[in-house]
C-alpha cells in the first residue's frame, strides 16, 4: 500500500480507504497506485469476499483528479488506467460497494460508478465536473446504462452536483444513511452479501455486466453460460442439505 491508502480486513470485509482527507481525497499520484495496489490485494485474497471503497473524513468521498498535479506535469489525455477502473482496467470477480462519505466528483464519480453497488451519506454529493475545467470523461460511457440518459446528459452537460437523495431515485444510489451510519450500513450489507454462495453471487455479477452488451436471446444464452459452473458445484449441492438439516450452508466456493 501507498501513504495516501489504507487496507485493512475486518471479519472477512476488505475495506479500501482513501486517505488524503486535507485534499479531499484527490487523486494524485500515490492516491491511484494506492488504489491499484488496493485493488489488485483484495482480487488475489481468498480470504476476503466483498470489497468496500471509502474515503477518510466526513466532507469527501474524493474530489477527482489532483488539478494542481495535472497543472504541474500538464498532463493532457489520461490513459483508461490512469486511475484503477475496476471491471474496466482490472479484473475483479467478487463484488465491490462504494461507501461514499462525502462528495464524489470527477474523478471520485467514477469510481463510485465503477464500483458494483453504492451506498452513500445524506449529505453526498455527485457530480462530473470536466465540463467546468476543459477536462473529459470518457470513462462516463456506461453512465447511461446505470441512469436514465437525460440524467445522464444533465451531469455531463452541467457539471452541477445532485443530492445522494437525487442520486438515490435515478437509480445511482441503492441506499443513503445518516453519516454517523454509513460504516456499519457498508459492512452489513457486505456481511450478508458474503454470507451467500461465492459462486452464485460471482456469477450474478458477471451476468449483470455481460448482458449489458447483448441482444435479448444472447443474454439469454450467456447467462445459461455463466451459472452451469455453479449448478455443477458442490456448493449447489450443500445449499439445498444445508436446508433438509436446518443449519447454515458451508460454502466452499467450488
Amino acid at each position: 500500500m501507498t501513504a495516501s491508502t489504507l487496507y485493512e480486513i475486518r471479519d472477512g470485509i476488505a475495506w479500501l480507504t482513501m486517505n488524503r482527507p486535507e485534499a479531499a481525497n484527490a487523486l494524485n499520484a500515490d492516491l491511484r497506485d494506492g488504489l491499484l495496489k488496493g485493488f489488485e490485494r483484495f482480487a488475489a485474497d481468498d480470504d476476503a469476499a466483498v470489497l468496500v471503497l471509502t474515503g477518510a473524513g466526513e466532507k469527501a468521498f474524493c474530489a477527482g483528479g489532483d488539478l494542481k498535479e495535472m497543472a504541474n506535469t500538464g498532463l493532457q489525455i489520461p490513459p483508461p488506467d490512469f486511475v484503477v477502473q475496476p471491471g474496466r482496467t482490472l479484473r475483479v470477480d467478487k463484488p465491490v460497494i462504494a461507501a461514499v462519505n462525502g462528495t464524489a466528483y470527477a474523478g471520485g464519480f467514477l469510481l463510485a460508478q465503477s464500483c458494483d453497488l453504492c451506498i452513500a451519506v445524506d449529505h453526498a454529493r455527485f457530480a462530473v465536473t470536466e465540463a467546468k475545467w476543459g477536462r473529459g470523461s470518457p470513462w462516463a460511457a456506461p453512465l447511461p446504462w446505470l441512469i436514465p440518459p437525460r440524467v445522464a446528459m444533465e451531469l455531463l452537460m452541467t457539471a452541477a452536483p445532485i443530492t445522494a437523495q437525487r442520486a438515490y431515485e435515478v437509480g445511482l444510489v441503492n441506499k443513503v444513511v445518516p453519516g454517523p451510519e454509513l460504516a456499519e450500513a457498508a459492512q452489513e450489507m457486505a456481511l450478508t452479501i458474503a454470507g451467500n454462495a461465492p459462486l452464485t453471487v460471482r456469477a450474478g455479477k458477471a451476468m449483470v455486466y455481460a448482458t449489458a452488451e447483448l441482444a435479448r436471446t444472447q443474454a439469454w444464452e450467456e447467462a445459461e453460460r455463466l451459472y452451469r459452473p455453479v449448478y455443477l458445484s458442490e456448493d449447489a449441492l450443500e445449499g439445498p442439505k444445508a436446508f433438509r438439516e436446518k443449519r447454515k450452508p458451508e460454502w466452499r466456493g467450488r
